[in-house]
């Protein structure tokens, strides 16, 4: 905690015991963090502006007593200070943290309060919990079973509403489930700016829609999928594919850009079945966009390389390897690298580069930014390869460069690492005068006219590091196993290290934090271990005039970070 944090800690009293807390923070969050105790809630969400609307979080509250005439405090006999009751419970998510204040959980009142809020969100909920895909992560379901009577008194027929209302390309409604907590519509308004969600009619008969002639489609849709706190809103692609205590999440970060957003990939035996966004304050608080969810796909995608491949035919691992060396003993390399690379992938291949005397020319990717969280630098990883030392400026003209490099002849054998190199614009008719060995997870066009294919492992089967616009260093664990027989480039980069005759940096991600640190500066003291789940800040300060994206320079802000602004 910081000393300025500290210095504005107040007491509060929770269920009879006393917790210092900062002073101003939301009442739910605060009594949940220091208190370790929940208060439930529907509307609220600390992302969002307070709606009060849901009123499952009353509580009762109450206040030193003073007395009106002197100021004094009102004391018991035994001279604790005298606490006067509000005669009625209060919502706990309108309420900020004040000195002295006390309240009361779990008091008969709210235990009533809370069994009557949960009768009446219940009166015309459908019984879908079997076939809905919230069920398993439900707050309804969760609260029901804490708070809930366990049976009905509501005899009448339930409102009938629409099941399927199109609102969206990428969602699905369920306006019978909606509880109108509203927190959909605030996303809209606040965090995105594209006010295309409200609720239309009274009472019961309230459902949500979408403004005429207007559609929830922007790229950040799917994030009301999980604001949503019970089974309303669903994603297409994830509806009635598995429930969710069958999925294993695993923490990761978003390869759509230099962002780095954090993320939990979901999966079971072996395959993916959706994306959804990790918070992380310093990044991209609780959000990602809609095509970063389906970043997935490409570990299946029909051009995935399975197969080592030498001139075109299907070769052993260790037979295509040997050939692979021999087109890079005693010729003039080069090396395209990518910014989609892990860091340590980065330092492995630096160290090739540096056995082999090869150039480096690294793919730029910029496209333009939404200003939110996908950023113009379209790799995860271009800081970490300049921090690595694979590169020593920003590549923006690194395909001209190495289209200069081949015409003068000045590379007879070019290594490309997950990169596609004629897409970006070099002649083909160039390449086909070099000996060309591709190492990547999918096929391209440079792959098909590679002398030796080399498949590998792609983010979401291997772990490690990536370096994002903030040079915040962030780490991404294994989520699936890869295809049979395809090992990571670490593996991959040491063979072939051993049979150039050098010494390699690792073959395995621990192997290369040994040695990492005590390289680069800015890792000194860290180990892979040791990176917190929501990252690493790493001065970075040699990177400051440096430009990353046109129209775009890294300026030092002053809190151990480097943040991307405009110029």
């Amino acid at each position: 905690m910081s000393e300025q944090a500290t210095e504005n800690l107040i007491t509060i009293n929770v269920d009879g015991k006393d917790f210092e807390v900062p002073a101003g923070m939301n009442l739910i969050d605060a009594v949940k963090q220091y208190a370790g105790v929940e208060i439930p809630h529907y509307c609220y969400h600390s992302k969002l502006s307070v709606a009060g609307n849901c009123r499952m979080c009353l509580v009762e509250m109450g206040m030193p007593m003073r007395d009106r005439g002197t100021g004094e405090p009102i004391l018991n006999e035994s001279g604790s200070p005298k606490i006067g009751w509000m005669p009625k419970p209060a919502i706990a998510c309108s309420t900020k943290t004040s000195p002295g204040l006390h309240i009361k959980t779990s008091s008969p009142m709210v235990s009533d309060c809370r069994n009557g809020v949960m009768e009446f969100l219940l009166v015309n909920h459908p019984l879908d919990c079997p076939i809905c895909d919230q069920a398993g992560e439900c707050r309804l379901q969760e609260f029901a079973t804490d708070y809930g009577r366990g049976y009905s008194r509501y005899v009448e027929e339930k409102n009938v509403k629409p099941k399927r209302p199109r609102i969206g390309p990428r969602i699905t409604l369920d306006d019978e489930r909606c509880i109108l907590c509203s927190r959909c519509v605030r996303f809209s308004e606040e965090i995105t700016k594209d006010a295309v969600l409200g609720f239309v009619d009274r009472g019961s008969y309230s459902t949500l829609t979408c403004y005429p002639g207007k559609e929830l489609d922007n790229n950040y849709s799917l994030n009301v999928v999980d604001l949503c706190p019970v089974g309303a809103l669903t994603d297409n692609d994830f509806r009635f594919k598995m429930r969710v205590w069958f999925l294993k999440p695993v923490n990761s970060i978003c390869t759509e850009s230099s962002v780095g957003v954090n993320t939990q990939v979901w999966s079971r035996e072996g395959k993916i079945y959706r994306i959804t966004p990790r918070q992380n304050d310093q990044v991209n608080d609780t959000w990602m966009s809609d095509s970063g969810r389906r970043l997935y796909q490409s570990a299946e995608s029909e051009n995935r390389l399975k197969d080592h491949l030498f001139k075109g035919e299907s070769f052993p691992r260790e037979s295509v390897l040997e050939k692979t060396a021999s087109l890079l003993k005693d010729k003039k390399v080069g090396i395209v690298g990518s910014g989609n690379l892990s860091l340590e992938e980065q330092y492995s291949l630096k160290s090739l580069t540096g056995l082999l005397d090869a150039r480096t020319w690294l793919v730029p990717h910029v496209e333009e930014g939404d200003e939110f969280l996908i950023s113009s630098d379209r790799t995860a990883n271009t800081r970490g390869a300049l921090l690595s030392g694979l590169i020593d400026d920003v590549p923006y003209e690194d395909i001209e460069k190495l289209t200069k490099a081949l015409k003068a002849g000045d590379v007879e054998t070019l290594l490309v690492v997950d990169e596609d190199i004629i897409s970006a614009g070099v002649d083909a008719k160039l390449l086909g005068k070099v000996n060309v060995i591709y190492l990547g997870q999918n096929g391209n066009e440079t792959s098909k006219i590679a002398k030796a294919v080399i498949p590998s492992l792609g983010i979401f089967e291997k772990s490690g590091c990536f370096v994002n616009q903030q040079f915040r260093l962030q780490k991404f664990l294994k989520a699936v196993p890869g295809p049979v027989g395809v090992t990571n480039s670490l593996e991959t980069i040491k063979s072939l290290q051993d049979q150039l005759g050098g010494n390699s940096a690792g073959s395995s991600v621990g192997e290369i934090w040994e040695i990492m640190p005590t390289h680069v500066a800015e890792l000194a003291g860290l180990t892979f271990e040791s990176i917190p789940d929501d990252g690493v800040a790493l001065v970075a300060d040699r990177f400051t005039n440096l430009e990353f994206c046109e129209g775009k320079t890294l300026h030092y802000d002053g809190n151990l970070a480097l943040t991307e602004a405009k110029s």
